[in-house]
């Protein structure tokens, strides 16, 4: 596989919706360029065209007007060798792919001059053009069709030892192979095609292992579409736990940003992003003694609790090792801004001292809800997420012993989770997560972006459908194509744009004014 230069991967949170309405977690643009260098390492570098023409037969040519006009019969004829195939792409607007194949064939058989016999030998320069449409979608496959195939004939040139041919008989042969090879060139190209659609499709629908935890299934959620500067391809994943569990994942539909100087563009939505953290991060319940050997500021940690006892607490006394248990609430939360990448976490820390008689003393169960500033990298074709803390907000859940005031505790508690708890949660997210490996295309001078699109944004436009109403919109007004209804989908709650048009500027109904755009859908219809 020809290493292609450039690959974008694009985060998604709050992208508009695109013209094509399909509901996936991941999305891929492909450019020309790299679809010319997936179909030619396809279908030539590894020699399936070749291998399919090889062995190619023509029908046997007769006419007069050889030597003396003796009658003359050509073969045999056989291809013997595809010279210089080079194959280009052209992405007409549509669902579809327009495939040329440029070669030339040399071709050999038997002439027959008369009672003299002797060997041809005919050179063809041939564009074989091909309209490719996908169709007939169904469980992630797609049927691949050749509505049209043209063969346009460059320079043939025969070449017999003895000379023996006059123009009249290469007439007769330039006319037959004019009108025989299309019939025996384009099914092979039909054959090729197939074949090299099944490999392709292959990358697109695997089911990929995430470590020992569980698997990710991509497959094509819809057909391919083209525009004339990309293939649009729409897929999903589904994230799979050991055991057959599936973690589910909202759906919805986005616009990839302009390709540029890109070869191929990956987006990954949030909430996919989500389903695979909540694959990846599975913690038990990790407890521990509150000891140097476990984490350097245990001494520290045992100092504050002791400052914070309530004067005549006499449980407070008990003796044994203090005790700590770190515990995971609820699934990681992955939130996305402009170029940034924040974990949130919501972890339990239980501080006890376990009596002689198996009893538990609680001093303090503290929640403490984290912020993770996330790296994002790529290795080994693998989305990989390195955290460290940012910020964090710590709560007090009960105390058996009456203590009521921890603030003194945050710099401690920061210290024992970056030592015990973010190792664990970066080894786990050290696996990866597979990213598909669409039709080939090795991932190679990545370039990562964040793309998050705001809800005053989304707003913004709708006021703007309704100014050009209001401004006389010729469109708008013969159409009557208002708003009726705009429903933007949050990832926790919900905004309505009441149904008011064309009464009156569209108004905002909702509980909260903070949330991520994950979807919008348009109703057309009379106010």
């Amino acid at each position: 596989m020809t290493m292609l230069k450039l690959f974008g991967i694009v985060f998604f949170c709050g992208l508009l919706s695109p013209s094509q309405e399909v509901l996936s977690g991941l999305s891929c643009a492909v450019s020309p360029v790299a679809m010319q260098r997936v179909l030619s390492d396809a279908i030539l570098q590894n020699g399936l065209l070749q291998q399919h023409l090889q062995g190619l037969v023509l029908p046997n040519i007769m006419g007069d007007g050889g030597l003396l006009n003796s009658p003359t019969s050509i073969t045999g004829l056989h291809l013997v060798k595809v010279w210089l195939p080079k194959l280009t792409v052209v992405l007409p607007p549509g669902i579809g792919v327009q495939l040329t194949i440029a070669a030339k064939l040399e071709l050999s058989g038997n002439c027959l001059v008369g009672l003299l016999s002797d060997l041809v030998d005919i050179l063809v320069d041939v564009n074989i053009t091909a309209n490719i449409k996908c169709t007939n979608f169904e469980s992630g496959t797609v049927q691949v069709v050749i509505e049209d195939c043209l063969c346009i004939f460059g320079a043939i040139k025969i070449k017999l030892l003895s000379g023996l041919l006059s123009l009249s008989v290469n007439d007769i042969v330039l006319n037959k192979l004019r009108a025989t090879l299309p019939g025996l060139l384009c099914p092979v190209v039909d054959i090729v095609i197939n074949l090299a659609n099944i490999q392709l499709l292959g990358t697109l629908n695997a089911v990929i292992p995430v470590g020992t935890v569980g698997t990710i299934h991509y497959h094509l959620a819809s057909l391919p579409f083209t525009s004339s500067s990309f293939l649009g391809l729409d897929l999903d994943g589904v994230v799979k736990q050991v055991g057959g569990s599936i973690i589910p994942h909202d759906s919805s539909a986005s616009a990839l940003p302009p390709l540029l100087d890109k070869l191929l563009v990956l987006g990954l939505r949030q909430s996919f992003l989500n389903a695979v953290l909540s694959l990846l991060i599975q913690m038990p319940p990790q407890t521990f003694t509150c000891t140097p050997d476990v984490f350097s500021g245990a001494s520290n940690l045992q100092e504050a609790i002791t400052t914070l006892f309530p004067t005549g607490c006499s449980a407070c006394h008990e003796t044994g090792p203090l005790n700590i248990k770190l515990t995971l609430a609820g699934n990681p939360l992955i939130l996305l801004e402009e170029n940034k990448a924040t974990v949130e976490l919501l972890v339990m820390i239980q501080v006890f001292i376990q009596r002689l008689d198996g009893s538990i003393l609680n001093l303090l169960l503290l929640k403490a809800d984290l912020g993770l500033n996330a790296h994002v990298s790529i290795a080994g074709g693998r989305l990989v997420l390195a955290l460290s803390l940012g910020s964090t907000s710590l709560s007090l859940e009960s105390s058996d012993v009456g203590i009521s005031n921890i603030s003194v505790l945050k710099p401690h508690c920061n210290s024992l989770l970056v030592e015990t708890l973010l190792p664990f949660i970066n080894g786990a997210l050290g696996i990866g997560m597979p990213l598909p490996n669409v039709l080939d295309i090795p991932l190679i001078k990545v370039d990562i972006q964040i793309l998050v699109s705001s809800v005053r944004a989304a707003l913004m436009w709708v006021q703007g459908l309704w100014q050009a109403h209001s401004s006389g919109c010729s469109k708008c007004l013969e159409l009557h194509r208002i708003p009726a209804l705009c429903i933007l989908e949050m990832s926790q709650r919900r905004w309505d744009i009441l149904p008011d048009f064309p009464k009156g500027e569209p108004k905002v109904a909702a509980g909260d004014n903070t949330g991520y755009v994950l979807r919008m859908r348009l109703c057309w219809g009379r106010a």
